[in-house]
């Protein structure tokens, strides 16, 4: 069935990061009550035009109908808003804190949803994952996206719901990787478990 919400948008193949897709997850560094979400952190490579053409218009629609149903403060200047996308080669939302090195050559946007609506994950041929452990920050897929304006306790902007996840391929593991037992405690010869 052909999309006909112009704040939807399914992006091309992407990089995950920060992911948290298969279980809720709350920040609760800066609000001690955040709820938990469904989330992620889509690395958007800047070569790929036609998703981000796709994501540009998204957002410009997510503008328009937050004019349209007076989301917005009167008088806002839509292309004032905040931008929901950042360049990976710069700062991020905070203006003085760099991307990690997994941004450069990418753009970045978070999405997420309330943990009651869940996102449909799944695999390159549209089957369910079931197992957690194929979904991590660092491998491939695409994900669906509806953009929505926003005006909540003092900021207004667009915001970004997850919708559906789809892998496309493993990749490296982003924030590094647990070392295994046999890595930590075998063969090394310095331990003397008698001593």
């Amino acid at each position: 069935m052909a999309n006909i919400n112009p704040t939807h948008v399914v992006t091309g193949k992407v990089r995950f990061s920060y992911e948290h897709i298969m279980k809720p997850y709350a920040n609760t560094t800066n609000d001690p009550n955040a709820e938990p979400k469904y989330s992620v952190t889509v690395l958007v490579p800047k070569g790929d035009a036609a998703t981000i053409a796709k994501l540009r218009a998204g957002i410009e629609a997510a503008k328009k109908r937050g004019l349209e149903q007076k989301k917005y403060k009167e008088g806002t200047p839509i292309d004032k808003l905040p931008d929901p996308i950042w360049d990976g080669d710069g700062y991020r939302a905070d203006g003085y804190t760099p991307f990690g090195e997994e941004c450069k050559g990418c753009l970045v946007f978070n999405a997420s949803c309330k943990a009651e609506r869940k996102p449909s994950v799944v695999d390159a041929n549209c089957q369910p994952i079931i197992d957690p452990t194929e979904i991590y920050s660092g491998i491939w897929g695409r994900v669906a996206v509806d953009f929505f304006p926003y005006n909540f306790a003092g900021k207004q902007g667009v915001g970004c719901s997850l919708v559906n996840v789809q892998k496309l391929a493993d990749g490296e593991p982003l924030g590094g990787s647990r070392p295994s037992a046999e890595d930590d405690f075998g063969g090394d010869g310095e331990f003397d478990p008698l001593a």
